[in-house]
């Protein structure tokens, strides 16, 4: 791990491996424990980066900040590692970061995975998914409300008790909201023909955050995408198909 002062915030780095370049980019209020797993086997292959995103893990946090301020540190952080090229990895949260990235300097970008993302959104989707189910919501605890939000977003929601790491946040209320409010009115439709990296787009067919429907349209607005459908997942197709997932990843990375 590596404090590395980027646009004027410290950010969390972890770089392990040796090899081409993988930037990792975590889901909204985790950080770069996230990639645990998927770090300890991708860094055996390629030079695996991962960040904590301005707001979360052991990065600064500001009172404000956009999701250009995370394409921007992103950016940033290519320049200060000397990397021209790269390849790109994002989950959530993360993919719409490597979205923009992908954007706004295509030809840095080799190949891009894009894991239950989405292209647009007046809100992040798990605000959405809140104001949309608030009568269901409303007077349950706070554990009730966290197993209601797992049943609607896992093909088996028992992954989360199996693996409690699983979204864990160590936000507070308020830098959530903050987190939140990043992503707000967001919209790449019209922008998602400049990608030129070869793309990956994976979605969960019972993920109710960022369904496979808002896969499938990302995937169909960039030249060079593949959409796959993962039949037994949800929002975290890492974990609940694990096996299936990592091959799937092995081999567009390694072709």
């Amino acid at each position: 791990m590596a404090i590395i002062k980027i646009n004027g915030i410290n950010l969390n780095i972890d770089i392990q491996g040796e090899g081409y370049p993988l930037i990792l980019i975590h889901g909204l209020g985790c950080d770069n424990t996230q990639w645990k797993g998927e770090v300890q086997r991708l860094s055996k292959s390629y030079k695996t980066v991962a960040l904590d995103c301005r707001g979360h893990g052991k990065s600064d946090k500001p009172d404000s900040y956009t999701l250009n301020d995370h394409i921007q540190d992103v950016l940033s952080l290519l320049d200060r590692l000397e990397i021209t090229m790269t390849n790109l990895y994002g989950v959530s949260m993360g993919s719409y970061i490597a979205q923009g990235v992908a954007i706004k300097q295509p030809h840095r970008i080799n190949k891009l995975i894009l894991t239950v993302p989405k292209s647009n959104g007046l809100t992040s989707s798990t605000r959405r998914f809140i104001q949309e189910h608030a009568k269901e919501l409303e007077g349950l605890s706070k554990q009730e409300k966290r197993t209601f939000f797992h049943k609607h977003i896992a093909y088996d929601s028992d992954i989360f008790s199996k693996n409690p790491e699983l979204l864990k946040s160590s936000l507070t209320p308020q830098q959530t909201a903050i987190a939140n409010r990043a992503l707000e009115g967001f919209d790449y439709l019209s922008e998602l023909h400049k990608i030129t990296a070869e793309t990956l787009v994976i979605s969960g067919k019972y993920d109710e955050l960022n369904p496979p429907s808002e896969g499938k349209l990302c995937a169909s607005l960039i030249p060079n995408a593949t959409f796959i459908e993962m039949l037994y997942s949800g929002h975290v197709p890492m974990a609940e198909e694990p096996e299936t997932y990592n091959r799937i990843i092995d081999k567009f990375l390694s072709k």
